[in-house]
Formats: structure tokens, sequence, C-alpha cells
């Protein structure tokens, strides 16, 4: 071990463009072109592919050095090879190895420190849902297996890649995992791993092109459009152009600010936007700032380093550094106190954050959308919101209007509503009853969307799952009991309350005219010139 020093290790060769190390052909590379190749192979080929290319480039690289450490050095002992691998990685800049005490047999246990791959993952990537050290992990299975002269089998157990506080990395012979491990791990080091990965994601593909099939088929059955995506259901000319705004703003990188009453759907608007841009592929991360106290908003926004505060026993990353490559969505914004605001301000300004505790300043490259359903004009001119801020948010403003405002969007947004659920809970689609369509035609929604939605769910559990009726909906809808709305203070005109009688009875009757005519009590000719005033299907 006193051997494996830098000086010993290396021998550059100027004149002829030349670097060895432990004796081979090195080549010294930067640790964000790494990255970047890491970005590429995950966006071409998919994680799984890509998991399973720097795993066996890992493992080829293990055992190559193993073979040129012994050649080197000519160690008798395995024990002092493995040692070896561990100074050689600290050596090479790769990542620190703190080893955990041993355990019986050719078994390795220790934990990583600084490893570029965490580092590089998230700079490029954000946070992941696994562990992402895979040239890592692929190097100690090769390099353990060559020392050993059997196969060893190195996991990552923990990742700071994935938001843990520390890379912590196993290594035991194959047999000596548990099956469920062993078969999940073993492809990453085969041949075939591509290959089985294309036919695992053709497979994939076909069973999602199947479902989604299935899907449209009971969509076009119940009336939906195809421009209908996620809830978000447009037959209002309003909402139609709010929409269409949304994916205008998605095209480019400008920051986002969404109005509207509470339950809307404001971040619906924002995920649209966030699957409609170039960072689709990244994270997207909300966060309601009014449900996090003052006291740790910061922390949560920007992260923190271990010890900044009472409690904070770890590093932590914050939503911006989550975020990173893709779209941070704030909603309640103005919630935030003037002092967040202030740094909130510089962060968007400055295009770093800097974690609780810490004097450096991070990099981040994040789409921000935010949202209230406060008139902030009104919260500057009390002094609560910062002028400055909000221009600064206020790059593309969209309002999305309340549910009592598009009458034409609620029997077809319920439909919607219902057979998303109905798919969640495994029943039946039910279909509405005209009682029912009327009644929700004609309540005014004061909770939106999300009182409508509620108001499904349960009708679909406490129904017999054939038919919607009435006394399913809940009783303050059937008295028509509506809290009194403030900003609605005039009540609707005749011609809005036939309009919505009309679209009710139409939808309840799966859009047959003469069905719909006779229940209303008026002729066909009638019925029609009503659906072309209202801009509704006539055929």
């Amino acid at each position: 071990m006193n051997q494996l020093t830098l000086k010993t290790l290396l021998d550059a060769k100027l004149s002829e463009g030349t670097l060895h190390f432990a004796g081979q052909r090195s080549l010294i590379l930067d640790a964000m072109a790494l990255g970047l190749l890491r970005k590429e192979l995950i966006e071409t080929l998919g994680s799984s592919a890509a998991k399973g290319l720097l795993t066996r480039f890992g493992y080829s690289h293990g055992w190559r050095t193993g073979e040129s450490l012994r050649e080197h050095f000519d160690w008798k002992d395995p024990e002092e090879g493995r040692r070896a691998g561990g100074r050689l990685h600290a050596l090479q800049g790769i990542v620190a190895i703190d080893p955990l005490p041993d355990k019986p047999g050719p078994y390795a246990s220790a934990i990583w420190r600084n490893s570029y791959e965490a580092e590089q993952h998230t700079l490029h990537l954000g946070l992941s849902s696994e562990c992402v050290c895979w040239s890592l992990t692929g190097f100690a299975s090769g390099y353990l297996s060559y020392c050993h002269g059997r196969a060893v089998l190195c996991v990552e157990q923990s990742c700071v890649g994935r938001g843990d506080a520390i890379c912590k990395i196993e290594g035991k012979p194959e047999e000596e995992w548990r099956k469920d491990v062993r078969e999940a791990q073993r492809p990453l080091y085969e041949t075939e791993c591509l290959q089985a990965t294309l036919q695992e994601l053709t497979h994939a593909l076909k069973k999602t092109d199947r479902k989604l099939s299935a899907r449209r088929k009971k969509l076009a059955r119940y009336g939906q459009g195809s421009n209908d995506r996620d809830g978000l259901v447009a037959r209002n000319s309003q909402m139609i152009r709010v929409i269409e705004l949304a994916r205008r703003a998605a095209r480019v990188d400008s920051s986002v600010f969404i109005t509207g009453e509470s339950g809307v759907g404001k971040e619906r608007i924002a995920r649209l936007i966030h699957d409609e841009s170039p960072r689709a592929g990244r994270a997207f991360v909300a966060v309601n700032c009014g449900a996090i106290s003052e006291s740790l908003i910061e922390s949560e926004l920007f992260g923190h380093k271990q010890g900044a505060f009472s409690g904070a026993t770890q590093d932590r990353i914050g939503l911006f550094e989550a975020a990173q490559g893709g779209t941070l969505f704030l909603d309640e914004i103005g919630e935030l106190s003037q002092a967040t605001q202030v740094k909130l301000l510089r962060v968007l300004q400055e295009r770093e954050i800097r974690r609780v505790g810490e004097n450096r300043q991070r990099s981040i490259d994040v789409r921000l959308i935010t949202a209230t359903n406060r008139e902030l004009p009104v919260e500057i001119e009390r002094g609560t919101f910062r002028r400055d801020l909000f221009y600064r948010i206020k790059v593309v403003e969209i309002h999305v209007p309340p549910l009592r405002d598009r009458p034409e969007d609620i029997l077809a947004l319920a439909r919607t509503l219902l057979l998303n659920l109905a798919e969640r809970i495994q029943r039946p689609m039910p279909e509405l009853s005209p009682e029912a369509a009327d009644c929700l035609t004609l309540y005014s929604w004061p909770g939106n969307v999300r009182e409508l939605e509620n108001a499904m769910e349960r009708a679909l559990v406490v129904g017999d799952g054939q038919r919607m009726e009435l006394e399913d909906l809940p009783a303050e809808m059937r008295r028509g009991e509506t809290p009194k709305d403030p900003t609605q203070t005039d009540p609707r005109t005749l011609e809005e309350i036939e309009k919505a009688a009309v679209l009710a009875a139409f939808e309840a009757n799966d859009r047959h005219r003469g069905r719909t005519a006779s229940q209303l009590g008026i002729g066909s000719a009638t019925l029609y010139r009503k659906l072309k005033k209202y801009k509704l299907p006539t055929l």
C-alpha cells in the first residue's frame, strides 16, 4: 500500500504525448465531459440500457486495473490487492473510500465519499429514484472478481444521487447474495443486456399502446375529445385559449405565472407546460409554499449543510437542485415572507443558489413556474409582496377561469374524472343519469375542479357502479346549497340557465339529438338551432 503514490504510479512522457498510470497508458478526462456522456446515453438509450453499458464498462476497467496492479507490484495476498484498489481510486480522483469492518471471506463493505458519478448525475439529470454509481459499482465487481479469482458481485445500498446522505457499497461472492438480488444485478454484466433492454422496451411500448388504444375507445364512447390531456378538458373557449397559451409558453424557457381560484387546476397547467417543453425528460418538482413553515422554507428551497441548524444531521439538497435541468413549480407563491422573496429574487437573477450554512454558490438550470390564488398587485400595494419579484416571475401570465365560467366543460370533465377514478379502483365506468347531469351543470362549483373530482369519487363509491343517480351526489349539491362566492355577485341570466340545461340533457343522452329534444320537450329543428347557437356539435 505504501508503494501506491502518484510518484510511483504516474509516468508522463510529454514529448510523446502519452501518460502511463500503473504501467498502462491512461487518459485524463474531465468529470463534466463524462457527466455529459452519461446524460447523452440515458437520453438516447434509456436509463436501463445506459446503466448496463456503464456497469459493464466499469467491470472491464476494474478487471484490467487488477491485472495491471498485479503485474506492477506483484502482490501475493488478495486482501492486499483489495485494499490497493481503494487507494488507487482515491489517487485517480474518482472517489474516496472509507472501509467498513470486514466480514469473513472475500467481502467488501465501504462508504464512498465525493463520488463523481453521483455528482454528475445530479448535476445533469437531477435526483434519481435509484442508486447511480453504476461504473463505480461495476469497477468494484470487476476488480474484486480478479483479485479473488471468483465472481464477486458489488451492490450499492445507498447513494447521494438519489438523495441519501452517503454512497455505500457492499460486495460478496455472487452465490452468497439472495436470488432476487442476483437476478436483478447479473443482466447488467452480460453482453445481451442492451438487446434484452430493447426487447423489454418493445414489449412495454406494445403494452402501453394497447392501454392507450383501449382508453381512446372509452373516451370516444363517452364523448371525450383527443385534445383532453390529464384532466385538462377544454370545450369552453376561454379554457381552449388557456391551453393554447400554455403550449406556446412551453416552447420557450421564460418564467410562467399562473393565476386562478383554488382548485381550478393550476398545477395541471404547469405540468402541461413542462410535458410540452424541451425539459420534459427531466424532473418536475411541485411544492406548495403555504404548506411549509417559515423556519424551514429556505432549507426546503435551497438545501442545507450538515450542522447548519438544530436538526440538520446531514447535508441535504433543496428543491432547486432536485429540479436541476427540469421545472420547479412554486404554488401559492404569495405566501412567501419578504425575507424569502429577497433570496428567491437573487436566485432568479444570478441563476445560483447557496445552501443554508454554506459559502459555496451552486449553479442551477431550472425553469420556474409560479402560481397563486391571491391578487398580487393588491399585495404589492399592501407591502407584503415585492414588486421586483412580481415582474421577474410574471413574464408569461396565464389565468385559469373558474369552473362556473366553463359550463361546457363540466360534464365532459366529470366523465374524464369518473373514467380515471374507475380505472384506479378497478370499477366499471357508470353512466350519468339526466337528473345527475342537470345537477352537475347547474351547480356553481365554488371548489372548482377539485370539488368536482371529490364529488365524482363519492358518487363512484356510494353508487351501484352502473349508473350515477342524483342521490349519489353530495347532499348540498342536490339541495342547491352552493356557498356564496364573493366574486360572483350577479345571478346567471336566463340564457345561461337555458344553455346549461340544454348542454346537460345533450350530454346525458350521449349527444343523441332525438332523445335530447324529446326530453326537453322541443322539436329537433329547435334543438339544432340552439346547439348551433351555443357552438356545440350538431351531428
